[in-house]
């Protein structure tokens, strides 16, 4: 079967990139600490919860400003040390690439129920599953390079090719995407794009769910520092995420941003699908794929808030790149929506 090949191509997509952790030796006190956002952090002393600030040992700024946490707060506290490895000592087969492909799989018996429903040929659902799963690959590697670290890929671009080591961006996915989709309901289904599209955006909720908690156990794409109730601490995480309490480097508990973006798209998954089945808005061609914008990437959009920004110009910005790329999808699944429902963008029907 055609997802046999995927799941052995995707398996290997993803290993945490190994990094040197940047250090310092300069004498930096509670008052006089850099300017620089990648010297700031507040933590609690590990002595008895007094507040304290402490330099931060990032490669990469920080997106958050400098503010006390009092990590005394935290009252379930998960220590994660889940590891990706399936195999002691192997990169590959990992966990990562196995919920990858879950997420895929799912998504794909997802929409085979649709096609059948509306008796569309099974050849065209293979055909439709090579360009969504060439375009998110490309796309969201590219994504990456040319939104979050052009400057390093630059003076290296062979380094793009290296997809293993890591580094995917969403938005730069969801663009391919679309472009794919375009080429397919041209050359393959000579359907409406719209109707491709609505159709398309529940699997693809439950593909981003399953690939958030990828990140999750891959210890990456971790939130700020929190003083909230609730907490992470990553003790797999990139040395350079490791936070100066006392003069060590520790770990310190962090909001677990992969799982919230994995619950929305969840949530975003329920919606979608209850909307394909359960109500008459796929006759509106659009409305179900502009609402999958608003939900999936206005929730990015907020959950960035508490995320370690992925980019080096991230440092001290009230928005950051991530969520700068997700307005114009929000932007654009309302405008959809309200044309979709005025029937702008043509009338779906399920059998022609």
């Amino acid at each position: 079967m055609i997802l046999h090949g995927y799941h052995h191509l995707l398996g290997l997509i993803i290993n945490d990139a190994t990094n040197t952790p940047q250090t310092t030796t300069e004498s930096l006190s509670a008052i006089e600490l850099r300017d620089d956002a990648c010297y700031r952090a507040a933590c609690r002393s590990a002595g008895g919860g007094t507040l304290k600030k402490y330099p931060i040992n990032h490669q990469k700024p920080l997106s958050f400003e400098l503010k006390q946490i009092n990590q005394n707060t935290v009252v379930l506290g998960i220590d994660w040390n889940v590891s990706s490895q399936l195999i002691d000592g192997w990169n590959t087969p990992n966990l990562y690439g196995l919920l990858f492909v879950t997420g895929l799989v799912i998504g794909f018996f997802v929409i085979k129920k649709m096609f059948k429903k509306e008796g569309v040929p099974e050849e065209q659902l293979d055909k439709l599953l090579i360009y969504v799963v060439i375009a998110t690959i490309v796309g969201a590697r590219l994504g990456h390079v040319f939104f979050y670290d052009w400057a390093s890929y630059r003076e290296n671009p062979i380094d793009i090719l290296k997809v293993w080591e890591g580094g995917l961006a969403s938005h730069g996915g969801a663009i391919a995407i679309l472009i794919a989709l375009y080429i397919y309901s041209k050359k393959v289904s000579k359907r409406s794009m719209w109707w491709i599209l609505d159709r398309i955006v529940a699997p693809i909720a439950i593909a981003g769910c399953f690939i958030r908690l990828g990140n999750l156990v891959n210890h990456e794409i971790i939130g700020n520092p929190t003083d909230m109730p609730w907490g992470f601490k990553f003790l797999q995480e990139s040395p350079k995420n490791l936070v100066m309490v006392d003069g060590k480097l520790e770990h310190v508990y962090r909001h677990p941003a992969q799982l919230y973006e994995s619950i929305g798209y969840l949530f975003s998954f329920i919606a979608l699908y209850y909307m394909y089945w359960k109500t008459k808005l796929k006759e509106k061609q659009g409305v179900i794929f502009g609402a999958f914008l608003i939900f999936i990437f206005g929730w990015r959009f907020i959950v960035e808030f508490v995320k370690v920004g992925q980019a080096d110009r991230d440092a001290g910005m009230v928005i950051n790149t991530g969520q700068w790329l997700s307005i114009p999808f929000v932007i654009a699944g309302i405008i959809i929506i309200v044309l979709g429902h005025k029937q702008l963008l043509g009338k779906s029907k399920a059998n022609k």
